[in-house]
């Protein structure tokens, strides 16, 4: 059986928990193949609002396995925590969560590790979340990590002290005050360790191989967004893994010829959190609008989100790095009231005009072309099937996929799993 791919095409922030919760009821296995606890997926329904990090965005679902591949690192810690919340709600995950013991784990020392590369950057910092993240991978790819099958090990602890009093060593060299105390983080660290060895260890690129065997449906959930991605992102504003869809076959051991369908998720407008390039970031009430409608806030920092009009030039660019067979469009209700909605289609690169992303898209560099569309004043929140949508959202939605040349196949009109129209 093929596996579907789901992931966002913007700079993280798209919606993909909601679209991932909605989907899961047509899929056996949820499978997430990269990042970590710097992902914020928020899902609602029945009146409550959840937010997952680490664990996969099916994990609501009685049916549905779900599993954390080995392209995710993993903080036991904010796990543990995750874990806590779906103790309110009688959610059986230790018969439905399984994690892959290639998946890396996140120390401590990773996070501080985090703030110290930060500081000493100053104003050239990247806007990491300070989770750890990046320092985690550097280990990864320097083969120095720890994973969660190491924890099955009887030497574990003696791999654990190596590797933070390595990172001690290189939190001095950075020579910035960093306040730490580290027994108290270590405490909290081992604690959820023993919570997290409660759960199943599997061998994923196996389990999914023979699931896929035996014709079990597989969605691959990605985190944060393509134009994050270490290599096709808007480096080195990125995040430290391969957000597109390639990540999700090195993220799972999936081949690519046993991918299908691939989602690309999306919002109406443009977000960016953190620092980096953004062509089409507003500076006016009308990005003031989007991002107090939006409630425009990482799910992860809390920090707010930059807003701007739609850039179809880097729309187009993430849906060709990935393949995007369907399109699924977000937040359609925070445009609402706009008369005049503006949608970048291409660009001026050094004075000459472009329509592709070009390597650079510095403001020094780069100008967004716009083309104007009349906006709807219609509340779309209570909308329910596609031939309520306004005729202005509509032809919206036709010039996107002409010029996408891609179908849009869902359309959001609020945050609970109910608002969302199939098209």
């Amino acid at each position: 059986m093929a596996v579907n791919l789901l992931l966002g095409l913007q700079w993280g922030d798209e919606g993909k928990g909601k679209i991932v919760d909605v989907l899961t009821k047509d899929y056996d296995i949820i499978a997430r193949f990269q990042g970590g606890p710097n992902a914020g997926h928020t899902l609602e329904f029945d009146g409550i609002k959840h937010v997952l990090h680490t664990i996969p965005s099916g994990i609501f679902h009685d049916k549905a396995i779900n599993v954390v591949g080995n392209g995710v690192v993993i903080d036991p810690v904010i796990f543990n925590n995750e874990l806590i919340n779906l103790d309110k709600y009688n959610i059986d995950y230790k018969s439905k969560l399984l994690i892959s013991r290639k998946a890396h784990l996140i120390l401590p020392t990773h996070q501080i590790l985090d703030k110290a590369s930060e500081l000493a950057k100053g104003k050239e910092k990247i806007g990491s979340t300070l989770k750890g993240i990046g320092p985690t991978y550097m280990d990864k790819t320097g083969r120095n990590g720890i994973r969660i099958g190491d924890l099955e090990l009887d030497d574990w602890k003696d791999r654990y002290r190596s590797l933070a009093d390595k990172h001690e060593a290189m939190i001095a060299f950075y020579n910035v005050k960093v306040e730490y105390n580290l027994a108290e983080l270590e405490s909290k660290f081992f604690e959820a360790i023993e919570n997290l060895k409660k759960l199943t260890f599997i061998d994923s690129e196996e389990y999914l191989h023979n699931a896929q065997k035996e014709g079990k449906t597989i969605l691959a959930e990605g985190a944060q967004g393509s134009l994050l991605d270490i290599d096709f992102g808007t480096y080195p504003f990125v995040t430290s893994s391969n957000t597109t869809a390639a990540g999700a076959c090195t993220g799972l051991g999936i081949a690519p010829n046993k991918i299908k369908d691939v989602f690309g998720i999306f919002k109406a407008y443009t977000t960016r959190v953190g620092s980096g390039p953004f062509p089409t970031e507003l500076f006016d009430k009308d990005g003031e609008t989007m991002a107090t409608v939006g409630h425009e806030f990482g799910a992860t920092t809390g920090r707010p989100r930059r807003c701007g009009w739609l850039d179809l030039v880097a729309l187009k660019y993430a849906v060709q790095v990935n393949g995007v067979t369907q399109l699924m469009m977000m937040k359609g209700d925070v445009l609402s009231g706009f008369e005049t909605l503006k949608v970048c289609t291409s660009y001026k690169y050094k004075g000459e005009p472009i329509t592709h992303l070009p390597y650079n898209i510095e403001p020094e560099n780069v100008t967004p072309v716009y083309t104007e569309l009349k906006g709807w004043s219609e509340d779309l929140t209570e909308m329910t099937e596609a031939s309520q949508l306004p005729k202005e959202l509509n032809d919206y939605i036709a010039f996107i996929e002409k010029e996408i040349e891609t179908p849009i196949t869902i359309v959001s009109v609020g945050p609970d799993r109910k608002q969302t129209i199939h098209r």
